[in-house]
């Protein structure tokens, strides 16, 4: 039985309880585990479903929401849940730097999806089709598809995952068809609390290196580059555009900063504002902001439709967005990427870059793969596949 909110309980201990299906969520603030469906909410229009879900809040006892958006709901719903209980933890970090690794199992498979050097075709046809279409910047995603023998040991890689990953938002969400979301996000769609909303898009990557001298030339390259400048700037002007209208004021930082992963360095901005009516919620605000430039590109129809030409897959809820709200309006969504799709005894991890007309189709090709290296670190497997 999973305990009430407020209940003196730990990280390492919700960890243990997590089983596929449950909602979990780690972040430098709190840890939370949402288990079993009181209500459940599908919809193709996320709007309307954060709608539905402030009503069905609004009339039961409910301590919060909590659900996923997909990339693209042409493809799949929105998807929302009011569990059937709810614990909260203090964060996981520093203690679970001492945790004991999960076993993962040894794979029987690894496919490609496309091929690499399918991919680095699709990168240069991006490329050439920012002009022909009027695009600013699309983004691109490649997969990369394991089998096991048995079912995949989603517990296990999820307490990998918050091990290995001290800052960001280490997550697993319940998907309809008996699906789970597992991943390690660095990206803050939207927060909000009271009257508070904080948004900190990242745009514009670098490898990290074991070499300090290395990892410092890295990211000061990354802070440097022109190419990863306009990438960024591109994807905070849409955040700022579209929070506008919902609050009395925004703050928004002059340049972007550097934001260390275990391994990549971003850029991200960090957004905050007042928020003009608190009968917005966090998951109105995250519908409305979804998908940002970061993970789609601009103009969004246009990036959505030139995904859709490039992508030999459909990305389901990788590049959307996962997170959950209360009652009050609070909550809180983190952008679904360095995450993998999994059911029974096959997962399929997802990495993306975006394409500006500076990008090089290698140096893409390079970014997906270093971006991979969160999953295969915590499923123990080498950091190129």
């Amino acid at each position: 039985m999973v305990t009430a909110i407020g209940a003196r309980v730990t990280a390492d201990e919700l960890l243990g309880q997590y089983a596929p299906g449950d909602f979990f969520l780690a972040t430098a603030r709190e840890t939370l585990l949402a288990r079993g469906v009181a209500r459940s909410f599908t919809d193709g229009d996320a709007v309307r479903l954060s709608e539905r879900v402030a009503d069905a809040l609004a009339e039961s006892s409910a301590a919060l929401a909590v659900g996923a958006l997909p990339f693209d709901t042409a493809g799949a719903p929105g998807h929302a849940v009011l569990p059937s209980t709810v614990a909260s933890a203090p964060p996981a970090h520093p203690a679970a730097a001492a945790f004991d690794r999960g076993a993962v199992g040894v794979p029987v498979a690894v496919r490609p999806v496309p091929t690499p050097e399918l991919h680095a075709e699709a990168v240069a046809k991006a490329i050439a089709a920012l002009n022909d279409r009027d695009l600013r910047k699309v983004v691109l995603a490649r997969a990369l598809d394991v089998d096991f023998d048995e079912d995949v040991r989603a517990a296990a890689i999820l307490r990998n995952l918050v091990k290995d990953n001290a800052s960001g938002y280490t997550f697993a969400a319940g998907l309809p068809g008996g699906y789970s979301l597992l991943g390690s996000s660095p990206e803050l769609l939207l927060s909000r609390r009271g009257d508070r909303v904080v948004s900190h898009p990242l745009a514009g990557t670098a490898p990290r290196s074991a070499d300090p001298v290395e990892d410092a030339e890295n990211a000061a390259a990354l802070l440097a580059s022109r190419k990863n400048q306009v990438e960024h700037a591109v994807t905070v002007e849409a955040v700022v555009e579209t929070l506008r209208p919902f609050c009395r004021g925004l703050t928004v930082p002059d340049g972007p900063r550097l934001v260390a992963t275990p391994a990549v360095w971003h850029l991200g901005t960090g957004i905050s504002g007042e928020l003009a009516d608190r009968d917005v919620t966090a998951f109105r605000l995250a519908a409305a902001l979804h998908p940002t430039p970061a993970i789609c590109g601009s103009p969004t129809a246009a990036a959505r439709e030139l995904v859709g030409d490039l992508e030999p897959f459909d990305r389901g809820y990788y590049a959307g967005t996962v997170g959950w709200v209360d009652a009050a309006g609070d909550g809180e969504w983190a952008v679904a990427i360095r995450c993998a799709q999994v059911r029974g005894r096959s997962m399929r991890l997802y990495a993306g870059g975006g394409i500006v007309p500076e990008s090089e189709p290698v140096s893409e090709l390079d970014e997906t793969s270093v971006k991979f290296r969160i999953l295969l670190r915590a499923m123990g497997l080498p950091p190129e596949l």
